[in-house]
């Protein structure tokens, strides 16, 4: 059981897409309960695998800071089924940019398709921060960042922001 390191802007796996994960062995299980750790250690709501420096495609959320009766729960595998026409504008913060939050515009209700440790397959509805979450850890494993999501004149105006953060100073 291991607390794993966050990768930080900048660094090359958080751009890389990530692979289906077709073995869920025990080593495996292992890595995802240690990325699942390391979220709840650093006080996350979502966590991807390659934000931990495996570019698979698994992500953990903490779903108890929006339901004091729900638990984490790890997502593997997951695919957009549906996601709402409805969109909502919400604040967004990422582990891999720490101290940096911007406003992003996404669906209110997303369905997504998964596997659970034994492979078996089951579908997902999550609304409001729980979609938001899901969605920006969706893409994160398809290498996409939260601030990809940004005008060209809103990244001009955390473009120092994002120097500090790449050189490992917290903004």
């Amino acid at each position: 059981m291991a607390i794993l390191p966050i990768k930080i802007y900048g660094e090359e796996v958080l751009r890389e897409k990530a692979v289906s994960i077709t073995d869920i062995d025990g080593d495996m299980i292992r890595f995802l309960e240690d990325m699942s750790r390391t979220m709840l250690h650093a006080s996350g709501l979502g966590l991807a695998a390659n934000q931990v420096g495996r570019a698979i495609r698994a992500f953990s959320i903490d779903m108890s800071h929006f339901d004091v009766l729900q638990k984490p729960m790890t997502i593997i595998n997951p695919e957009i089924v549906e996601s709402a026409a409805g969109r909502i504008t919400g604040e967004e913060g990422c582990l891999s940019f720490p101290g940096l939050y911007q406003l992003i515009d996404r669906p209110e209700k997303v369905t997504i398709k998964s596997i659970d440790f034994d492979g078996r397959e089951y579908f997902f509805e999550a609304s409001g921060m729980v979609a938001r979450v899901i969605l920006h850890e969706i893409d994160h494993l398809d290498g996409v960042l939260f601030i990809d999501k940004l005008s060209r004149a809103q990244r001009t105006l955390i473009k120092g922001k994002l120097n500090r953060i790449r050189a490992g100073e917290r903004v």
